[in-house]
């Protein structure tokens, strides 16, 4: 009676376990999928802020296509010649989206930073958390607001200032590139990105 008991138990641990398990890897995988598989609808209108949202929304998309499927042996590769592997770029880029969350949200960007998620869909996923929290404190702000936002680097006690002039041709577009280099890197090692991507309309087909 008691081994049946025990039996009983057991099992329904185990059941749960694997419940809960399939509920995470589907929270994951809706959260992913609601963070640019699609770009997002237009802005009502074209303001400062609007206009900089749909600039992260268009780097939000391009990631999360180059991104998608991506294999061990993607990430692994590494052109050579003394470039960086895909992962190392990957890392870049999930630093280069804290940065561009940050200056909106009024915080600095602390030096040395911390250590980017060794796990890959943990980086990826907070990657494109930061360019969707990003995406929505560009669009909810004023010009006024806008022309105040600074990039802040700080190291101990000392801290960086710079015009958010500097957000455009540094970490965003910076970002982009790296994002190119994803795309290209994966189809030399043999997983293409998604055929069906139109970057033009902001579509895909899964």
């Amino acid at each position: 009676m008691i081994y049946r008991l025990l039996l009983i138990l057991t099992l329904t641990v185990y059941m749960s376990s694997c419940a809960t398990s399939q509920v995470t890897a589907i929270v994951k995988e809706v959260q992913a999928e609601s963070h640019f598989s699609q770009i997002p609808a237009y802005p009502e209108s074209y303001t400062t802020g609007t206009v900089l949202g749909r600039l992260v929304d268009a780097l939000g998309f391009r990631y999360y296509w180059a991104t998608e499927g991506l294999r061990e042996e993607d990430r692994a590769y590494e052109p050579g010649g003394g470039n960086r592997s895909a992962q190392n770029v990957l890392e870049h880029l999930h630093g280069l989206s804290e940065t561009i969350v940050n200056a909106p949200a009024g915080l600095p960007n602390v030096r040395p930073s911390v250590d980017a998620p060794k796990n890959w869909e943990e980086l990826r996923q907070r990657t494109l958390d930061n360019l969707k929290k990003a995406s929505e404190l560009l669009k909810a702000s004023d010009s006024e607001s806008v022309s105040t936002y600074k990039v802040t680097f700080q190291r101990g006690e000392k801290t960086s200032d710079f015009n958010y002039w500097h957000m455009i041709n540094g970490p965003i577009t910076d970002a982009i590139y790296h994002v190119g280099q994803i795309t290209s890197y994966r189809r030399s090692s043999g997983n293409p990105v998604n055929p069906t991507v139109n970057v033009f309309m902001g579509t895909a087909e899964n």
